[in-house]
């Protein structure tokens, strides 16, 4: 067939989509990509593979990637931010979810015993550095629940309140949402920049020693809190936690946890929380720019809420709670508007316009993690200042956006191995059930192991992206039709006749 030289048919994308697809090696190359199909920058990888006998350490096999299409291996991203790479970060959703659900309701190793234990929603927020624009809504404006709350005038008032640099502080505007004004300051020079991202830098540690705190007085009780955690990142730059915390027994096996003990009051457990939400504060090691240290706190706006007392579920349904967290694990810094890869000397001049709220934070992440900035210097490096610079493009938050106790549940780690291990048994129809089991999760058993090196990012094409990106969403579909049916049909086969 000859190749379009004319027409819709002459751009790059289509030029390349139709060279590939009627290439004579075609079918073998969608086979090999398809399970990087979606990803929007896969990694490619070049070297070779070795297959090994792991009962006799054998080396049966050596595939250089040299004698595969492209001559390299295609391997996801795994980003988790959603503005990076949908397809990957849509997968660490879905994982997070069931991660979070398992130490909910059981499951994933997780006994269903835990159905019977307290568990709470906690939110976290950070106090003021000044006056923002905002939607003054009376409580969360997306919760657990999907109701959200009316949104108010900003900050009304009839006659003008002029700060300290002649700014007018009023503003009589009922934002809706999206709205750029949204986590904006209402005076730049008011706000304390500084401040705030110290607090973002500070406030896994912060976090640390809320639930020590409040470990220590669950302790009294008998009582242990496993939690899950998400980072939220605020539009005024600032992050927030949400956490779904579990109380066990004390006591109780790490793989088979109890309930509280009987008789343990549910109201106390909440309140243990809150205070120490309220109670926990510390301040940071000296600065330049500030010898006595900033204190880091928790704001005003701190929100517990039962999800279960015992076996009583309230109207926070568990697995609403557990998509809402799982939301915001994907999620970073887009809603403040600023995007960016880790800045260096060469590009920090280029996001620090001071004309703008972004600007002015990442300008504070730079000056205050300037060497030899910190006073204390036998400081741990959880509390350090110079980590402000390695996350200058964090706004200063350098933690983790997912998070979760021991205890609580399973791991990404394990869930990403049940996969690849569906995956294996998926390519090799061709054995039966009862030989598929003792190959793959046998004790002897082969094991690949790959010598591999970076070969760059990206597809080679936007026709191979294309041809690759449709392939994998025609997979993804089928796969979901039958699902649907097989559930169509087994919800046919349990219903009861009619009479």
């Amino acid at each position: 067939m000859p190749r379009p030289t004319s027409g819709p048919w002459a751009s790059d994308c289509a030029r390349t989509a139709f060279a590939r697809g009627s290439s004579p090696d075609y079918d073998r190359w969608l086979a090999h990509v398809l399970h990087a199909g979606e990803c929007t920058r896969p990694i490619r990888l070049t070297g070779r593979i070795d297959t090994v006998n792991t009962a006799t350490g054998e080396i049966t096999a050596s595939t250089p990637t040299a004698t595969l299409p492209d001559g390299v291996v295609y391997a996801s991203c795994g980003n988790r931010r959603a503005t990076a790479c949908p397809a990957c970060s849509a997968v660490y959703r879905a994982d997070t979810y069931q991660l979070i659900t398992a130490g909910l309701i059981g499951g994933k190793g997780i006994p269903d015993t835990v159905t019977t234990h307290p568990v709470y929603f906690l939110t976290l927020t950070a106090p003021s550095f000044g006056p923002v624009h905002s939607q003054r809504a009376t409580g969360p404006k997306t919760t657990p629940t999907g109701h959200g709350t009316r949104a108010r005038t900003c900050r009304p008032s009839r006659r003008p309140r002029y700060c300290a640099h002649g700014r007018d502080l009023r503003c009589n505007r009922v934002h809706a949402d999206g709205d750029p004004m949204l986590g904006r300051p209402l005076c730049l020079d008011c706000y304390d920049h500084d401040h705030q991202v110290t607090f973002n830098v500070m406030a896994g540690e912060l976090w640390r020693r809320t639930i020590d705190h409040a470990a220590k007085a669950l302790r009294r009780l008998r009582v242990r809190a496993s939690f899950a955690k998400v980072a939220e990142m605020q539009t005024r730059g600032v992050v927030h936690f949400h956490a779904l915390i579990r109380l066990d027994h004390l006591d109780s096996d790490p793989d088979h946890p109890m309930p509280p003990p009987a008789g343990t009051d549910p109201e106390q457990l909440r309140a243990i929380l809150l205070e120490a939400a309220a109670h926990t504060a510390f301040t940071t090691p000296g600065h330049t720019d500030k010898p006595d240290g900033w204190v880091i706190t928790w704001g005003q706006q701190v929100d517990c809420r039962a999800v279960r007392a015992g076996n009583d579920v309230t109207e926070i349904s568990e697995r609403a709670v557990a998509a809402y967290l799982a939301k915001y694990a994907t999620k970073s810094t887009e809603d403040t508007g600023h995007l960016s890869a880790r800045i260096t000397e060469a590009t920090i001049g280029i996001h620090t316009d001071p004309a703008t709220h972004v600007g002015r934070l990442i300008a504070a992440c730079w000056h205050l993690g300037r060497p030899g900035a910190q006073v204390e210097l036998d400081a741990p490096d959880r509390i350090s200042f110079a980590r402000l610079r390695r996350w200058a493009h964090m706004l200063g938050f350098g933690g983790h956006f997912s998070t979760k106790s021991r205890r609580y549940s399973t791991t990404l780690t394990a869930l990403r191995a049940a996969r690849k291990t569906w995956r294996r048994r998926q390519a090799r129809p061709d054995l039966d059930h009862a030989r598929r089991d003792e190959d793959l999760d046998g004790e002897d058993t082969t094991l690949l192991i790959g010598h591999l090196t970076y070969a760059g990012t990206g597809w080679h094409t936007t026709g191979d992206a294309l041809l690759a990106t449709t392939a994998a969403a025609r997979a993804r579909e089928q796969h979901q039709t039958a699902r649907d049916e097989l559930t169509h049909q087994l919800g046919q086969h349990h219903q009861e006749p009619a009479a």
